[in-house]
């Protein structure tokens, strides 16, 4: 056996004597040893801890900052409402009557004494919630077929470019007389503000798309579909949830109008309500309650989006991290 393989067999196996035969008889040795089970290694239950407490620190020294500018904002706008309301501020722009943040706060204890304003707040969740849905699944599935096929863009485009202009406000009278229920129109008209900035935004995405990717999935023998589910779609992706986020915001100002006009039930058919009535801490706790609910919209959009997209949240870290 030369020195070589002698010297590395020694230094595997230890316990075994050097073996003076011929060099293969040492080298199946030395399999034999080299597949012995390893003992296996107890948990380290105790390094369990510190990894969570390092995740836990990375993400406050990521989203900390994030989040204490958002605070600061709102607790800047907060601030101003109160000087400006207490001290009756009055320079053009007129705080005399408008609520203080106090008068409201005693407003939100009486409406929710009864079930009223948290039975509006639940009419007008589920019309956002359904109308938003349909037009999700129009608006992608409309917008990956325009964008991708040809024959289906000269079709359907020129029409939709043409019913696009139209605000969601005035389609409230044709939605009466559409539909026979006044649920089903104001959901339609939810649908129609949230529908062509989805539908515009697929399109987009999908036409930016990399030809080479697509290229590429062909000569690799992919059909269609699977070019489609692989590849046009989730290069799309980024495009469409912001064409989600958009739509989720147009969504509530066509679902507002919509109650304000024809709607029996709903936050706003509360506000507007609130205004016929002069309850003007009513009309600001309206207020404050639609945005409230269109940024926890526009929160669970984004979520979604970094959950079904991860390689933007790693590609982001990487450009931050350079």
């Amino acid at each position: 056996m030369s020195t070589a393989p002698r010297r590395l067999f020694e230094e595997v196996s230890p316990a075994h004597p050097p073996d003076p035969g011929p060099p293969a008889i040492a080298l199946v040795r030395l399999e034999d040893t080299l597949r012995q089970p390893a003992a296996p290694t107890p948990p380290a239950a105790a390094t369990v801890r510190p990894r969570f407490a390092e995740r836990a620190a990375d993400a406050l020294r990521e989203h900390g900052p994030c989040v204490f500018m958002g605070a600061c904002s709102l607790f800047g706008v907060l601030l101003f409402w109160h000087l400006a309301t207490t001290y009756r501020w009055d320079f053009y722009i007129r705080f005399n009557n408008i609520p203080t943040p106090l008068d409201v706060l005693d407003k939100v204890m009486q409406v929710n004494a009864n079930g009223k304003f948290i039975t509006n707040v639940g009419m007008s969740l589920r019309r956002i919630f359904l109308g938003f849905a349909v037009a999700t699944v129009a608006g992608v599935a409309m917008g990956l077929a325009i964008g991708r096929y040809r024959i289906t863009r000269g079709l359907l485009f020129p029409a939709l470019e043409a019913m696009r202009p139209i605000p969601a406000i005035a389609w409230v009278p044709i939605s009466i007389m559409l539909w026979p229920d006044n649920e089903v129109s104001i959901v339609f008209i939810t649908f129609i503000g949230a529908f062509f900035p989805i539908l515009l935004n697929t399109v987009s995405g999908v036409q930016a798309v990399d030809g080479v990717l697509l290229r590429a999935g062909q000569c690799l023998g992919a059909k269609e579909s699977q070019l489609m589910w692989h590849v046009v779609l989730p290069g799309a992706a980024p495009q469409i949830f912001t064409g989600l986020a958009v739509g989720m915001g147009v969504a509530w100002v066509s679902l507002i109008a919509a109650e304000m006009i024809s709607g029996q039930f709903g936050i706003g058919y509360f506000t507007w309500e609130a205004y016929s009535l002069i309850s003007y801490p009513e009309i600001v706790l309206g207020m404050i309650t639609i945005g409230l609910l269109g940024l926890a919209c526009s929160g669970l959009i984004r979520f979604a989006g970094r959950a079904l997209m991860p390689w933007l949240s790693f590609a982001a870290r990487s450009g931050a991290a350079r």
